[in-house]
């Protein structure tokens, strides 16, 4: 019997770039659905689109499935696609930003049988459209969470 496939689609976002920020996830799995959205006080959209994904795939029970990540960033699919994120890793990600959220997702990359899907954001994809609602809703709320790693990395650029 064949694996269910597990959609995931995903989107960030960040006012200001670097500012708050946001993410939206829709899981969708035959008939389940679930939507979530953190949202943090200082990242940016590149961050943010990453730890969908991340955090997409991190919430998932079940390992070893076929899972479909829907995503309008190109930054996101085409290092996964071109394989451009295994070639960080050899480098030890050297000049390359977010090497922490690249090893957070490379660790859970295995684990899936995954392929990447880009879509056109703000066009007629109504759960990519959800993602993007979710994560500026996200990005503007009260309740935000602190991007430890790149909140460090600032203070570090700024003492450099």
């Amino acid at each position: 019997m064949a694996k269910p496939v597990i959609h995931i689609y995903t989107d960030g976002a960040a006012r200001g770039n670097p500012g708050p920020g946001g993410f939206g996830i829709v899981l969708k799995a035959g008939p389940h659905r679930k939507e979530y959205a953190e949202g943090y006080r200082h990242t940016t959209n590149n961050r943010m689109e990453l730890k969908a994904v991340i955090t997409g795939l991190e919430m998932l029970k079940t390992r070893n499935v076929p899972v479909v990540i829907y995503s309008d960033s190109k930054y996101v699919v085409d290092a996964i696609d071109k394989g451009w994120v295994f070639d960080w890793a050899k480098k030890r990600f050297k000049g390359k930003k977010n090497p922490d959220l690249w090893l957070a997702f490379l660790k859970l990359y295995s684990q899936f049988q995954i392929k990447m899907v880009w879509v056109k954001g703000h066009a007629d994809n109504p759960e990519n459209n959800r993602c993007d609602e979710l994560a500026v809703a996200a990005s503007l709320g009260k309740k935000q969470l602190v991007d430890t790693y790149y909140e460090s990395q600032q203070k570090d650029d700024l003492f450099s």
